[in-house]
């Protein structure tokens, strides 16, 4: 079974991604700039979507826990009676790989890593699925999705090629995906999902707590040398531990 979340690991895709953009030529470039407009004008119809058809590509190329699986019980032990977020309808499956990770798309999937359940507690997990939840309902999956949709290689290909309302061609998907992933979120947005994501804990009767032990976690990892993919993507994790163990402590003395 291959171990490496495989959104990280597509060479091979784009490879061929940069070759379809070599056939473009000039018309290419000249579409590229109507492509820019579109993509900052996708309806929120659009990018559910687009995320849909890309979430669907993840799970077909990644190994995902099945009933029975320790890990899949367990997740939707954690998440049972979630189903819907600020009127996001959720869906949730674990991939079997070892990176410390978990993502949410616009259209309410969300993917946690068999590494990130190894490293933490329950509660913990649930403080990064809030915290993830965050980054779709304030709008920076959608700026994320935009972006990545906007240099996405061949957008003019694929669109004349595919039928059936398909945002992009199946294979144009996983180095769309490529391109998610390097589009980091800002501080700005990692602060306000870690804001939701306290709130997300403290809605749901879980324990708030969990959110500073959880950025402590990811924190003692890179003090050692851990390369974790969110210890990764969500830097200064023992600066952020202080700020959610303050709120911990300012929502302690409510009660």
């Amino acid at each position: 079974m291959k171990q490496i979340l495989l959104v990280f690991s597509l060479f091979i895709m784009a490879m061929n991604t940069q070759a379809q953009l070599g056939k473009l030529g000039k018309k290419g470039n000249i579409n590229a700039g109507k492509k820019l407009v579109k993509a900052a004008t996708l309806s929120d119809e659009d990018m559910a979507k687009l995320s849909l058809e890309a979430v669907q590509w993840m799970d077909e190329n990644n190994p995902v826990a099945e009933p029975g699986d320790p890990y899949y019980e367990r997740l939707n032990k954690l998440v049972a009676g979630l189903d819907n977020a600020d009127g996001l309808d959720l869906n949730f499956k674990v991939y079997l790989v070892v990176d410390i990770n978990a993502f949410a798309t616009p259209d309410g999937s969300i993917r946690v890593m068999a590494g990130l359940m190894d490293l933490m507690t329950d509660d913990e997990i649930l403080g990064v699925i809030g915290h993830e939840i965050g980054h779709v309902k304030l709008g920076h999956s959608k700026k994320r999705y935009q972006t990545a949709y906007s240099v996405s290689a061949a957008k003019d290909l694929a669109e004349a090629n595919t039928s059936g309302g398909k945002i992009l061609a199946d294979d144009e998907i996983g180095g769309f995906m490529e391109n998610v992933a390097n589009a980091q979120f800002s501080q700005s947005h990692e602060s306000a999902s870690d804001s939701y994501g306290f709130k997300f804990l403290v809605a749901n009767g879980h324990d708030y707590h969990a959110m500073a032990s959880a950025f402590q976690k990811l924190a003692d990892l890179t003090d050692n040398g851990g390369k974790g993919s969110l210890t990764s993507s969500h830097p200064g994790s023992a600066k952020r531990a202080e700020r959610a163990k303050k709120w911990a402590e300012e929502e302690d003395a409510k009660n």
